[in-house]
């Protein structure tokens, strides 16, 4: 039995959720890669799949033994592409997470031009608002905003996302402008679920020399910065989002930023992945390029000091 070669059919079937599949996409016949998998288990002399009439699933030893196989693929098709090259030409598929918000405003289009520069590369993306495992998961990369999560991984800072406070002006000319954070504790405040401290709202003073801390509260409280948006946008009250939100609906004359001298602390865009020692090619060169497109195609993001 050739060890990489089973590896490579474990990790096709666990990715696609049946032998058939995986046999199909590998273009060889299901009994081998059934064969191939009972054969890695013998060898091992462990379980790795649950089989049922209608799914399979990795058991505990299985989830463990998929997450060392695609990194050892994965620096194994790097290697063998270093051989003999000046340069690794950037193949095989990507596997991220990225906020659902910065997924649609920033990511997409990245990846779009990246794709255009390195068409062998492939993409799998998770977006949520919720922090995923990455081991657990099987994903190389997660792009994290503010909030790092998990210390189980290497993290890197790409950018800025600046903060905006928001309103449609039907509400400000119903309640009134805000000239100060304090003045928030009067007004309907749409609050984020996933924020450090949702119901607490930070802010510069105007000369920038310290933090302000304003509570908050209002009718809405929510895990989805789009769906507040939104309810802002129809005058439900007043929020604080990252500018990869709430810009396209100031853009659109939908909604008033209000509170600009007093803006609120940026927050740090990460690329970060699981602690390994070695990293594709691809992860490496993605953040690079993500880290080179934010700084190029958000220049507000770019003005704002760290």
């Amino acid at each position: 039995m050739d060890r990489f070669e089973a590896m490579n059919v474990f990790c096709k079937v666990v990715e696609l959720g049946s032998f058939a599949a995986a046999a199909e996409r590998l273009d060889i016949s299901t009994s081998a890669t059934s064969r191939m998998i009972a054969q890695l288990e013998t060898t091992l002399q462990a379980r790795l799949l649950n089989r049922t009439t209608r799914r399979i699933s990795l058991t505990e030893d299985g989830r463990g033994y998929y997450e060392r196989c695609l990194q050892l693929l994965s620096d194994l098709e790097e290697a063998e592409e270093m051989v003999g090259n000046a340069s690794v030409a950037l193949r095989g598929t990507l596997r991220l997470t990225a906020p659902v918000s910065f997924g649609a405003w920033h990511l997409a289009p990245a990846i779009a031009d990246f794709a255009r520069l390195h068409p062998q590369v492939k993409f799998d993306i998770s977006l949520s608002d919720q922090q995923l495992d990455l081991i657990e998961e099987g994903l190389d990369l997660a792009i994290r905003v503010g909030e790092l999560g998990s210390q189980n991984m290497v993290a890197r800072p790409i950018g800025k996302a600046r903060m905006m406070v928001c309103a449609a002006q039907d509400y400000l000319d119903a309640n009134g402008i805000p000239a100060m954070p304090s003045e928030l504790a009067r007004h309907q405040c749409l609050t984020y679920a996933y924020a450090s401290e949702s119901h607490v709202w930070r802010f510069n003073d105007a000369e920038q020399k310290k933090l302000i801390s304003t509570r908050v509260a209002g009718a809405v409280h929510s895990n989805n910065g789009l769906l507040l948006r939104e309810l802002a946008a129809q005058g439900m009250g007043i929020t604080m989002a990252p500018d990869f939100i709430l810009q396209i609906g100031v853009d659109q004359g939908r909604l008033v930023e209000v509170l600009q001298d007093w803006a609120p602390p940026p927050l740090t865009i990460y690329a970060a992945y699981p602690s390994r020692k070695h990293l594709s090619a691809k992860v490496r060169g993605f953040a690079a390029f993500l880290q080179e497109w934010l700084a190029a195609k958000c220049p507000m993001a770019a003005k704002v000091k760290a």
